[in-house]
């Protein structure tokens, strides 16, 4: 294994493992010893590990949630392993199913627009010059209904069954869709197509991180190791994991005032996890931090701030976090964005002027309209330009704002 830094093979496993889970302290047993075979592989015969991760374009933008497996990706650059970004341009038109309902299916057109950023987004973590970047639908969108049984043959319906996303719609009695099994064969097809070693992936994507495993083994190849992360940064409500669907996440697209203002108004409980997570601090690190805030020595705030900071400069540069934490200062103390104000929830699309008649933030859309025109209407802080402005269920959260009282902030829903 060549690469910019040297390292015992140990280390790399002791750092590699870190912040992993899998729920089960044999599975992570097994996956570590694994890697450091894997990692022997490699070394004799001269070669980096090959490792990947896939970013559905489901939406236009990233979230710092999304950044926790780009961190582990960025570990193994530099320990001198080739990495893959993968953007799941085919995967995206199912989307990975979730606990509640089916996806809606994306049309080509909508999965290609959305990519457009991903790799710029990427880039924030990972270093450009030594990230390969590649689509999925180059090689998925050339299987044929044959290819698909065959892949099929090697899982049973009681896995897919059993997983616990389809378990609990079939316990309540919501439907599964037929569509919605092909998931997992395109995810765990990509591990084939890319004859990797290692695929990093959150706790949650387990059953598609081995069920890529499952497929190379069925094909005759070698099973990739799975790098699952065993923590995942909690949304703005501190409470759910961090989603675009749930309305609770922070776009990396955000601009720096936004996104120390959203930072700040985490709730505290979360300030151990946005440490480790965000900020790569070690759990003695953390646990000492908190230590200092329950003896009184650090004020809760203080450190939010502090955390707020650092985290927006990664992304945007220390000079725009400076400007950010003033414009958040200025915000909150000069008759910005209050903390408390009403939600209104949405489950489609719609514009601006229905919008604030709907919210009753406005009487009447002729009123609306007039407000907007005169510059009397803000979205999230920014003027609203046109009658024609929509909220879209992709935007959300969004605060609208008319005057300098009347505020409520959309949210997915209803």
């Amino acid at each position: 294994m060549t690469g910019s830094v040297t390292v015992s093979i140990d280390e790399q496993v002791e750092v590699l493992m870190s912040s992993t889970g899998y729920g089960d302290n044999q599975t992570r047993e097994n996956m570590r010893q694994e890697l450091r075979a894997r990692l022997i592989e490699a070394q004799q015969e001269g070669r980096p590990l090959r490792v990947y991760a896939g970013f559905d374009p489901r939406t236009t933008d990233l979230h710092l949630g999304h950044t926790i497996p780009m961190r582990k990706l960025k570990q193994f650059q530099d320990f001198g392993h080739e990495v893959v970004f993968l953007i799941g341009s085919f995967t995206s038109l199912i989307g990975d199913p979730d606990g509640s309902t089916a996806r809606d299916v994306l049309s080509p057109e909508a999965v290609e627009a959305n990519a457009k950023t991903y790799t710029d987004q990427a880039f924030k973590i990972l270093d450009p010059a030594k990230t390969k970047v590649l689509y999925n639908h180059e090689w998925l969108s050339q299987l044929n209904f044959a290819d698909l049984i065959g892949l099929a043959r090697n899982f049973t319906v009681q896995q897919f069954v059993a997983r616990e996303t389809f378990r609990n719609r079939i316990d309540e009695g919501d439907p599964v869709f037929l569509h919605e099994f092909f998931y997992p064969l395109m995810q765990g097809y990509d591990a084939v197509a890319l004859n990797t070693d290692v695929q990093v992936g959150g706790q949650d994507q387990l059953f598609n991180l081995m069920a890529g495993r499952q497929l190379m083994k069925g094909l005759g190849m070698k099973p990739q190791v799975v790098i699952a992360m065993g923590e995942s940064l909690p949304g703005t409500d501190g409470v759910m994991k961090m989603s675009k669907s749930k309305g609770n996440h922070i776009p990396l697209l955000s601009d720096a005032g936004q996104m120390y203002t959203s930072l700040m108004k985490l709730p505290d409980s979360t300030m151990p996890l946005y440490h480790k997570l965000m900020l790569g601090w070690t759990q003695a690190q953390v646990d000492d931090l908190m230590a200092s805030i329950e003896r009184g020595e650090r004020a809760p705030q203080d450190v939010k701030a502090d955390m707020a900071f650092a985290v927006t400069a990664i992304f945007h540069g220390e000079e725009a976090a400076a400007a950010g934490r003033e414009f958040s200062r200025t915000a909150m103390q000069q008759g910005g964005i209050p903390d408390d104000i009403p939600e209104h929830a949405i489950s489609a699309d719609a514009s601006v002027v229905d919008l604030l008649v709907e919210t009753g933030i406005l009487k009447s859309k002729g009123d609306a309209r007039r407000q907007i025109e005169g510059g009397g209407v803000r979205r999230d802080g920014d003027k609203v330009e046109s009658i024609d402005d929509r909220v879209t269920l992709d935007q959300l959260p969004v605060v609208l704002q008319y005057g300098k009282r009347k505020f409520v902030r959309l949210v997915r829903g209803g």
